[in-house]
């Protein structure tokens, strides 16, 4: 393998962990079209890139969202519980549903999750009524952009359960990333701060991708000279994108993951009918 397809490999993997880090999507969603389609690396091959890349870009994002205080931890392995209930699930229904319809099911929720947020300009800061005060899920973060400090409340925790345990099904039974699911759900039903979606379901993805990525090292489907240089470039790529989040005001952010969102709905809307723009991520 040269040097200059390490280096383009780097650069790759630190523009998708970028973008994947400022909307907190999993990178593997963006990377793996790449590597496959203008890399010409195998789907397998590229996949298991991509899980690294996941991994070592939820780490990577983690001490800066941390250190500003936007992710939710506590939050976060409620939720996951139900996420993974859900790939679970849809690892046992694989199969046995019409592919088409599980892509025009996925590309409607796109677009309904889509509306919704662009409906949703404000974000919510009341306080909840206290029916989960017990789980001191409520917290608070400091924005840089409006120079204060913004409390928040997390709404309707078991229709974000249901939600979850639907984007983990989804997930899995299309071989998809679930955080392009699950920042919706946390944004519509949960009602929580953009921010906080995007750094809390950076947190989730590398939990997910761990465990898949397991699975494929015991496989040795992980290629060490490529893995290397994306996993490099995902750790730049994750502070990068971790820094810009933080400065990135609160509507744009909301206006570019609806924009990704109607992208990907036109894509499984035609991936119902066989016509492929990319070809699926992960986690």
């Amino acid at each position: 393998m040269s040097v200059g397809f390490e280096l383009w490999l780097f650069a790759i993997a630190l523009g998708t962990s970028a973008l994947g880090g400022v909307l907190g999507m999993a990178s593997g969603i963006f990377i793996v079209p790449v590597l496959t389609m203008f890399g010409h690396i195998d789907i397998h091959t590229a996949v298991a890139a991509s899980l690294v890349s996941v991994i070592a870009c939820s780490c990577g994002s983690a001490a800066p969202f941390l250190l500003g205080r936007l992710t939710n931890i506590r939050l976060a392995i409620v939720l996951e519980t139900a996420t993974t209930a859900g790939a679970l699930t849809g690892v046992l229904l694989a199969g046995l549903v019409p592919v088409r319809l599980l892509f025009l099911l996925f590309a409607a929720i796109l677009i309904v999750s889509g509306l919704q947020m662009l409906a949703r300009r404000r974000e919510a800061t009341a306080r909840a009524d206290g029916r989960w005060a017990r789980w001191r899920l409520d917290s608070s973060y400091p924005d840089r952009v409006l120079g204060r400090e913004v409390a928040y409340a997390v709404h309707r925790v078991p229709m974000g359960m249901g939600l979850m345990y639907g984007a983990g099904l989804i997930s899995a039974l299309l071989g998809i990333g679930s955080g392009v699911l699950k920042i919706p759900a946390m944004d519509v039903a949960l009602k929580l701060p953009i921010k906080v979606s995007s750094a809390t379901s950076n947190f989730m993805i590398g939990v997910t991708a761990a465990a898949s990525a397991a699975a494929y090292f015991l496989h040795g489907a992980i290629s060490a000279p490529i893995a290397g240089p994306v996993a490099l470039g995902s750790v730049l790529g994750a502070v990068l994108g971790a820094r810009l989040l933080m400065k990135v005001p609160a509507d744009k952010l909301r206006l570019m993951f609806v924009v990704i969102l109607f992208a990907l709905a036109v894509q499984m809307a035609l991936g119902a009918f066989g016509i492929a723009l990319t070809q699926g991520g992960t986690t």
